[in-house]
């Protein structure tokens, strides 16, 4: 694993676990560092079991006594280990690599992040279904599996995670949402969906720390007094909700904002509001092209559950704690193919967001396997091959949805009989 180790530094895999009490006391053919590696490889190799993965990266520590180990002792080695290594491992790298690839890719000044939400489908054990809960339908039904609530704070340069929070289906998203808004950096401009329009959570955002923006789509039903008569980039001030003061009695009683009246691509109008009151810094126009960058985030949601995750439908632990530990690998990893697209774009002086992730994903699962049963002298013969091969997987300049989304129809899973009744 040492090409993945000149990516995380290794002082952050001791200082995490040493700050959790994770790290291995007594010798062992498979100490905590090498879990770490292991729970983070099982989201690149998610086809395969632990002990092929085990085996596949070279991970267990020689022994001349006993070179075998048993399935039960990796199932084991990760219940020892718990989340929250990978919880404070993924914090300290996340934050590291955001701000790494920053430098030069910002708008106006601005660092731009998107904040979307996703669920993901955990395994339905009596532990998993009591703590995460179940989708619950109209018709009094519930889901056959139990599922976990997922946000992210995603960097629209880089499609770099750089905060994440997940937990209990029922929860509400905005809450979720309050929690990951002490990451956002000073200087940024966040982009929401329109779910997401809280007085609450906007004021918070920006209120604290300097310069800190938001931007995101009007809800059709939203009210609020015009402040100028400029068609279409005008000033409104909107009423806090008497329910949202009551739960938080700081709330001023208005707030206002700036609209931007826009028409996209099929035709359909719209109306964006943002803190960016400054027409003069922040023109109309561009403040729309920012909007239209948030959609790509939704993306990153698919590569991670289809492409990383290989479209399992599930995650293959058992117990909240082992399926909190899977999820930070699982973005751990995502993020490692991420900062190799970002270093490899900034050797080809293009946007990492040009390069294709699942291309990526693949010549990477490909090298890393090589490079762990490969002499250490050639490790950066192979690094360089991969990254001239990536370099050369820059996606068609003309992208973008031709398109309005629809929902196709399910395909019958077995032919219909038509009885015949007897006259």
């Amino acid at each position: 694993m040492s090409a993945l180790s000149g990516a995380i530094d290794p002082e952050w895999i001791a200082l995490a676990l040493a700050s959790s009490g994770k790290a291995s006391i007594r010798k062992r053919k498979l100490p905590a560092e090498q879990v770490v590696w292991l729970v983070i490889a099982l989201s690149l190799y998610r086809h395969q079991s632990m002990p092929e993965v085990v085996a596949h990266l070279d991970l267990v520590l020689p022994d001349e006594v006993n070179p075998d180990i048993a399935k039960s002792a990796l199932t084991q080695a990760r219940q020892r280990l718990g989340q929250a290594p990978l919880a404070q491992l993924f914090a300290m790298s996340a934050t590291c690599w955001d701000e790494r690839h920053q430098a030069g890719r910002g708008w106006r000044g601005l660092a731009r992040y998107a904040v979307d939400g996703s669920t993901l489908r955990v395994a339905d054990s009596v532990e998993n279904r009591a703590h995460f809960g179940v989708q619950a339908y109209a018709s009094g039904a519930v889901a056959s599996y139990p599922q976990l609530r997922l946000l992210t704070l995603t960097a629209l340069a880089t499609h770099l995670v750089r905060d994440a929070v997940f937990g209990i289906y029922g929860k509400n998203e905005m809450l979720y949402a309050k929690s990951l808004l002490d990451q956002v950096p000073d200087q940024s401009l966040t982009v929401f969906d329109k779910g997401f329009f809280s007085a609450s959570l906007l004021l918070q955002l920006q209120s604290t720390g300097k310069q800190r923006h938001w931007l995101l789509p009007a809800k059709g039903n939203s009210a609020w007094q015009r402040l100028d008569q400029n068609a279409t980039d005008y000033r409104v001030r909107m009423k806090v909700s008497p329910q949202a003061r009551e739960a938080e009695p700081d709330l001023p009683t208005f707030w206002e904002a700036r609209a931007i009246e826009t028409v996209n691509r099929h035709g359909q109008k719209r109306i964006l509001l943002t803190s960016l009151t400054d027409k003069k810094a922040y023109p109309a126009q561009e403040i729309v092209q920012q909007y239209e960058e948030r959609w790509r985030i939704e993306t990153s949601y698919r590569e991670l559950k289809q492409e990383l995750l290989g479209s399992e439908l599930t995650l293959r632990s058992g117990t909240p704690q082992t399926v909190y530990q899977e999820v930070w690998g699982a973005l751990l990893a995502y993020n490692l193919v991420r900062l190799e697209m970002a270093e490899v774009a900034s050797e080809a002086e293009v946007k990492p967001t040009e390069l294709s992730f699942t291309t990526a994903l693949h010549y990477i699962r490909h090298e890393w396997g090589w490079m762990a049963i490969e002499a250490p002298a050639k490790l950066p013969a192979h690094l360089i091959r991969l990254r001239q091969r990536l370099g050369d997987l820059i996606l068609p300049k003309t992208r973008g949805r031709s398109c309005p989304r629809v929902v196709k129809k399910l395909p019958a899973k077995y032919p219909v009989r038509t009885l015949k009744v007897p006259k």
